[in-house]
């Protein structure tokens, strides 16, 4: 049954749990580090380069040119990074250039600015070092938020700590109490969003599942042994059962809120493969890796709920204020996102990023959602991840 349902979904071996499209079965990597190197090769079928000419207006040629140059910037960020040194400001993918862009502070000395520039790597000069700005929202981090406050970051773009707030809820004294601490942290700025943040998780509903009791969620990435997903989908030693409602698993790992990872055994006759699902919007995704998109590069979410959607990376290392308390370390996108997409692969060309947390909105109106880094989850559990 479980074999011709799979062929159905045109992903031998993939199941969707908790509603999502790769599959997971490996253990873990090391900490930060990606578990294999960008693929030389086409990262994209053409099912993916039509969903970003469908999602960025881009025509054929302009997605896969877009494609090879973020390959090009997440290869040469790293040492970028090393060639700025101390003065490094942040780094992100400047769509309009094709380029990846090192902030340097004015103090770097024409030497750093010449072997930033080295690596293929375009300069902009900025007022604050990264480490200031992430000491900043470290201090932020501690404070206690309230609901009126959507979450934090460091924006690189920006070169300052940004907090969203609520805009219904600006007035709010609570909301003024630490806007007005936040900025004695250090270089922050306030922003206004729609609405507050809600994870995605759902009741149970028709589509391809994963279930915890009466919780769907879906499937993020395959590791040896199981897959990871997200940790409010299920605690800790709580049972999986798929989308045919037989049993898969239990959670051996699960931290929600301060994070939003886990990681469910897979067993019972069922299997894993490094796949991503397309859900007939693009072709089955391979996952070759887990190198880090810099921010402004193009990534995509698949979930059991709204299946395949694109957007590009926004910030890194946002705290998200959930009613049920503050995670960190997040990954902020434009991507959208519905109840029951929460553990979703999110992934960019051939390589794995994280699993769906929460976010704002829904898919028709648009809105903005987290994930959760899948390398902190493989380093945090001792997984390694699946890759072809």
């Amino acid at each position: 049954m479980r074999r011709s349902r799979l062929r159905h979904l045109g992903l031998a071996g993939l199941l969707v749990l908790g509603g999502l499209t790769a599959v997971g079965t490996l253990p873990a990597s090391a900490a930060d580090a990606p578990s294999a190197s960008p693929s030389t090769e086409q990262p994209a079928s053409a099912g993916l380069l039509d969903a970003m000419q469908r999602d960025f207006g881009l025509t054929r040629a302009e997605a896969e040119d877009r494609l090879a140059a973020e390959r090009r910037a997440t290869g040469i960020e790293p040492a970028a990074r090393r060639a700025a040194g101390n003065a490094f400001g942040g780094s992100w993918f400047d769509a309009d250039t094709g380029r990846l862009t090192v902030a340097v502070t004015s103090e770097a000395a024409p030497s750093t600015l010449r072997a930033v520039r080295a690596t293929g790597a375009q300069v902009r000069t900025v007022e604050h070092t990264a480490r200031r700005l992430d000491a900043a929202k470290a201090r932020v981090d501690r404070l206690d938020a309230p609901a009126g406050v959507s979450s934090w970051r460091v924006d690189q773009t920006a070169n300052k700590v940004v907090v969203d707030v609520v805009a219904s809820e600006r007035a709010d004294n609570d909301v003024q109490r630490f806007v007005k601490q936040a900025r004695e942290a250090g270089p922050v700025t306030v922003r206004t969003v729609a609405s507050a943040p809600q994870t995605f998780a759902a009741g149970t509903v028709g589509g391809d599942p994963y279930y915890t009791g009466n919780v769907r969620c879906s499937i993020g990435f395959s590791v040896h042994g199981g897959f990871v997903t997200a940790g409010h989908c299920g605690r800790a030693g709580a049972g999986v059962s798929g989308w045919d409602r037989s049993y898969i698993g239990t959670f051996q790992g699960s931290s929600f809120p301060d994070n939003d990872y886990a990681w469910v055994n897979v067993g019972s006759g069922w299997w894993t493969v490094p796949v991503v699902l397309g859900w007939g919007t693009v072709s089955d995704q391979l996952v070759r890796g887990s190198n880090v998109a810099p921010v402004g590069a193009s990534i995509c979410r698949s979930g059991s709920t709204t299946h395949w959607h694109c957007g590009t990376v926004l910030a890194q290392n946002e705290t998200v204020n959930y009613s049920q308390g503050a995670v960190h370390q997040m990954t902020k996108t434009s991507v959208c996102a519905e109840g029951g997409d929460s553990g979703g692969s999110f992934i960019s060309g051939d390589q794995a990023q994280g699993v769906t947390s929460g976010g704002w909105g829904n898919c028709s109106s648009g809105g903005e959602t987290w994930f959760q880094p899948i390398n902190e989850i493989l380093n945090r559990y001792g997984l390694t991840l699946h890759t072809a």
